[in-house]
């Protein structure tokens, strides 16, 4: 028997997470895998991933993406309901946890913090420049402390006068850091006082000027950090709660949103199919000069293209599924019927 659900879809810088839920909204399962450089093929892998560990074989009623590769992850897999970060976020929050009014979210190469008031979102800010504060700037420097990232919490926590470290700036924070770990301060000092000087970051950067009410939620890979979560504690003077899925709320969310979508139009979905895993993807890339604004097109196209080294737009054949880039929208191509009669 099949299990009706609806699919989400998270592709991050780092990490993809795709996750499902039941009809009725209620988590199932969800996968998280590092995105390494290649969002289609981290798609695929995490979808095989899903299958191969399900309980259930699913009948998706719908799908939904986001993060920064919501656009090429929509166009592979055939999403109905395609939707930035904050919106995921937010929605997944908000059924999750009750009456969450700040939603802290830091993720391998960015970091955001939202406002519900009532269940709907009234301010957000993103950090997407400054490397301090991020995922990855957490991996890096554990890895010079030579501390395996999953004892980075555990290490932090036992940490009884915590170094004063500059975090203004990711570069600053680093030298800081090896300035005082040359001076012999303890690693369990040495780790605190990052998460602290991290936390002072991301409040003095993304945080000026808002109000953060309880309930306050802390989402993203960052929050599996203990370290991170007492520094917000004591910095904001309250209790700071980590959903049990906090890394893939994304992909929660944007299958939330696909469950909503389909409740609201009733139509049947664009998926592709569990299919899509064994798909074969090429993307292109052109320098369009016809202006002087030199936009870089980029083209998807499904199974073997023709022209295996196209040196414009017009020149790239096949089944072609998605092209975007241009300024002007000349090259962009609604759907995939549209794009075939272009190049006929």
């Amino acid at each position: 028997m099949k299990k009706k659900s609806f699919l989400g879809i998270d592709v991050g810088s780092v990490t993809t997470k795709i996750a499902v839920v039941s009809e009725t909204g209620e988590y199932i399962d969800s996968v998280m895998l590092r995105t390494a450089g290649k969002p289609v093929i981290a798609v695929q892998q995490g979808l095989k991933l899903l299958t191969q560990q399900a309980q259930y074989e699913y009948e998706v009623l719908g799908v939904g993406t986001t993060g920064s590769g919501r656009q090429l992850a929509g166009t592979l897999v055939g999403a109905d309901v395609i939707k930035n970060e904050i919106t995921a976020h937010a929605v997944a929050a908000s059924i999750n946890v009750p009456g969450v009014q700040t939603i802290l979210e830091i993720g391998g190469q960015d970091s955001k913090i939202i406002m519900l008031r009532d269940s709907i979102v009234t301010d957000f800010a993103m950090n997407t420049v400054c490397a301090a504060g991020t995922g990855s700037f957490l991996d890096q420097q554990a890895s010079r402390l030579n501390v395996p990232i999953q004892e980075f919490g555990p290490t932090a926590l036992r940490s009884t006068a915590p170094a004063r470290i500059a975090g203004r700036c990711g570069v600053f924070a680093e030298s800081d850091l090896i300035h005082k770990q040359q001076l012999g301060y303890p690693i369990e000092d040495l780790l605190y006082g990052l998460c602290q000087a991290l936390v002072r970051n991301y409040l003095s950067n993304l945080a000026l000027g808002k109000e953060i009410l309880p309930v306050v939620v802390f989402q993203g890979g960052v929050a599996s950090n203990s370290g991170m979560v007492k520094a917000f504690e004591e910095a904001l003077n309250t209790k700071v709660i980590v959903p049990e899925n906090h890394q893939t709320m994304g992909a929660i969310g944007a299958a939330l949103l696909a469950m909503e979508n389909h409740q609201f139009k009733g139509v049947q979905t664009s998926f592709k199919g569990w299919e899509v895993q064994n798909f074969s993807f090429k993307s292109f890339t052109h320098e369009c000069n016809d202006c002087a604004n030199s936009c870089e097109v980029i083209t998807i196209v499904q199974g073997e293209s023709e022209c295996l080294n196209p040196k414009t737009p017009k020149d790239v054949k096949g089944n072609i599924i998605a092209r975007w880039g241009g300024t002007c929208g000349k090259w962009d191509l609604a759907d995939a019927c549209s794009n075939q009669l272009a190049h006929k």
